[in-house]
């Protein structure tokens, strides 16, 4: 198998630029609302975006390599890095580490990448490890560095990374063409696309020992955030991760060749789907504004612990909604005084209710928030 890198056209990407325009004025358009719509949120509740969509961005990054971490602790982790109030809980070494890099993500989008941000970023991803030989530098070991799947007697190489002797001139070019690009480069592109040829770009490469995937994801968030002039919050890792198998089918396909239109197209729906996810957050969270001014000294203490718990799992809420048990769970309450509470709640507007006896479920009423005026 010959890979991209080794092809004589290398490294440079072809693709067909008009089938990623309207992709392109999607993304600037729904841009503008989205961060319209942040601004109608007060400081705190900006806040809590910010820390649930980077939480999130931190768990999901890491999920899609199959590291499973703990979102309260990355919580608290991103609160103490941004000078927010935390529960000053334990943190593991992996949960810091990312929550360092996605924080220095946010607050540095706009410096040039070097390869210093990404040693440093490796050193952050890489806390704690005892298992590699090369820590905020490029690999430096000559057995082949390849992504392999299946049985050891019947490994299947999906893809095969330049050698080690190869890597620093292939960076070199890689951050060159990555400052080049940006919009006060000489040589800039369209969002998309630049996002998209930078993650490839990188992981092509694979100029790491290990974290490689999430580093690279990372990149194509700081391309996005340049090209948009502010940290875009777009939830690209949680999107992907939803999916992981479209994603590292997309990615083999086009390790193949460099003709990508067809990687630019998925990157580009991956990436307008994050951004309405993240635009549901925002909504999401004015509804859960008006909610509260709606009820405002209505509510016990009960229903204010529950409703809380309910806004704290976010636009999908409780799989399959909350019910009696799951209200009895959250608030200790007597089942009824639940039942009680939970009719309360639906007779003044905080809560749907759907089902009966033991399948009646209840839902938050942002209908109800987005009517009310």
């Amino acid at each position: 198998m010959i890979w991209n890198w080794q092809q004589p056209d290398w490294p440079n990407f072809t693709y067909n630029s008009a089938k990623l325009a309207d992709f392109e004025k999607h993304l600037l358009l729904n841009a503008g609302i989205l961060f319209g719509a942040y601004k109608h949120l007060d400081d705190a509740d900006q806040q809590y975006i910010t820390v649930e969509l980077i939480s999130n961005e931190a768990l999901k990054t890491s999920a899609i390599e199959g590291e499973v971490l703990d979102r309260d602790s990355l919580q608290s982790s991103i609160c103490r890095q941004f000078g927010l109030k935390t529960d000053q809980r334990k943190v593991s070494a992996a949960e810091q580490g990312i929550a360092e890099v996605m924080v220095d993500l946010y607050q540095n989008f706009a410096a040039p990448l070097s390869h210093n941000i990404l040693h440093t970023w490796h050193t952050m991803l890489t806390n704690g490890r005892r298992d590699l030989n090369d820590i905020g530098r490029y690999r430096t070991q000559n057995e082949p560095m390849q992504i392999v799947s299946g049985a050891i007697y019947n490994p299947k190489i999906h893809f095969a990374a330049p050698p080690a002797a190869q890597v620093s001139a292939e960076m070199q070019r890689f951050i060159n063409w990555f400052n080049d690009s940006a919009p006060d480069g000489t040589s800039p592109l369209p969002t998309i696309i630049r996002a998209a040829i930078a993650h490839l770009y990188f992981v092509s490469i694979h100029p790491y020992e290990d974290g490689n995937g999430r580093i690279g994801r990372a990149i194509a968030e700081k391309a996005l955030a340049q090209c948009l002039g502010q940290p875009t919050l777009i939830a690209i890792a949680y999107t992907i991760e939803r999916n992981k198998k479209a994603y590292y089918s997309a990615l083999e396909r086009a390790n193949k060749q460099n003709e990508i239109t067809d990687w630019l197209l998925y990157f580009a729906e991956t990436t307008l789907t994050a951004q309405d996810y993240t635009q549901s957050w925002i909504e999401f969270l004015i509804n859960k504004a008006k909610l509260y001014d709606r009820l405002r000294e209505q509510l016990n203490s009960r229903q204010e612990k529950a409703l809380a718990r309910m806004f704290r799992e976010g636009p999908d809420g409780f799989t399959g909604g909350l019910s009696a048990e799951k209200y009895i769970g959250i608030t200790g309450a007597s089942r009824a005084t639940a039942t009680r509470d939970l009719q309360d709640l639906v007779s003044k507007g905080g809560l749907l209710k759907s089902g009966a006896f033991k399948h009646t479920r209840y839902q938050l009423n942002l209908l109800f928030c987005q009517n009310y005026l």
